[in-house]
């Protein structure tokens, strides 16, 4: 009896060795990326709107490959925005100006690190110079969105611009919730406050300046992805030659649909088979046994 119990303890003891080594290995790759010596170096300018766990010290990857670090992170004052210094070796000293900075996460669990996208322009970006083109981190809320089918939201690339619209009810739709034109995202709900006057639903939203001319007797609408998916606002074109602008606020709205809505709409209607059946003309067979 006492050799299974011993083999049992055995067997126990190698799992737990082995997790601690798993452990330690994966210490050494996470914090390691903080240590690498840097030679001469230039500074570049770099903004986010959000950097999620960014850290001083992580490093610049272009195509994979380590070519920097990130050497400060700060709040500008009064914007919501941060400015990341970035320490770019003297070597990597031919990045295109419309170069696109974006924030990734190694692997699942793993360091974030800024990672550039080499752009087109024949313009370099000279050292003090600033990177506009930026990629926030991904959220987990928005990740979220798009494993329930909601969809990506806009890059944001070329800043945006805000439109306001009121609803008597915005169901489930929350901040960061995609915003769509045909489909395509073109922007998010960057915020959903109660209207103390008009007591409805104020819906901010932050539209890629790309998306520029939309008609200005355009319709939001709270829809939803799927079956329980989540909610986004979608934009329906209107014919005005006038586009909105920065501020602006759309007239025609549709609220969400209530699940109490849908169930009333069924009840009161039927159903389609029974609307089809009364309204074909046809007179119903007589019961059996009657002529």
């Amino acid at each position: 009896m006492s050799q299974p119990r011993s083999s049992y303890a055995i067997g126990t003891g190698l799992f737990i060795v082995l997790g601690f080594a798993a452990l330690a290995y994966l210490a050494t790759q996470t914090s390691s990326v903080a240590n690498v010596h840097q030679g001469a170096s230039y500074t570049i300018d770099t903004h986010f709107s959000n950097i999620g766990q960014l850290k001083e010290r992580a490093p610049v990857k272009i195509a994979g490959v380590r070519v920097g670090q990130v050497r400060s992170i700060t709040l500008e004052p009064g914007q919501e925005v941060a400015d990341v210094k970035l320490a770019i070796d003297k070597s990597y000293d031919r990045i295109p100006l419309d170069s696109v900075a974006a924030i990734y996460t190694s692997g699942l669990l793993g360091d974030q690190y800024i990672g550039i996208q080499y752009g087109s322009s024949k313009k370099l970006v000279a050292p003090g110079g600033t990177l506009t083109l930026t990629k926030p981190a991904q959220q987990l809320e928005e990740m979220l969105g798009k494993f329930f089918g909601a969809g990506g939201v806009a890059d944001n690339l070329g800043g945006t611009y805000v439109v306001t619209a009121d609803f008597t009810n915005v169901g489930a739709l929350t901040v960061g919730a995609p915003v769509k034109m045909a489909g395509v995202p073109i922007g998010t709900v960057q915020s959903v406050v109660a209207d103390p006057v008009k007591l409805d639903a104020k819906v901010t939203m932050a539209i890629d300046k790309r998306y520029n001319q939309i008609p200005d007797d355009s319709a939001a609408a709270i829809f939803t992805s799927g079956l329980i998916g989540t909610q986004y606002v979608a934009i329906q074109p209107g014919g005005s030659p006038t586009a909105l602008k920065n501020g602006d606020e759309m007239i025609l709205t549709q609220s969400a649909m209530q699940l109490e809505d849908l169930i009333g709409k069924f009840l009161v209607n039927g159903s389609p088979g029974d609307k089809k059946d009364a309204g074909n003309g046809k007179p119903s067979a007589p019961p059996a046994g009657k002529q």
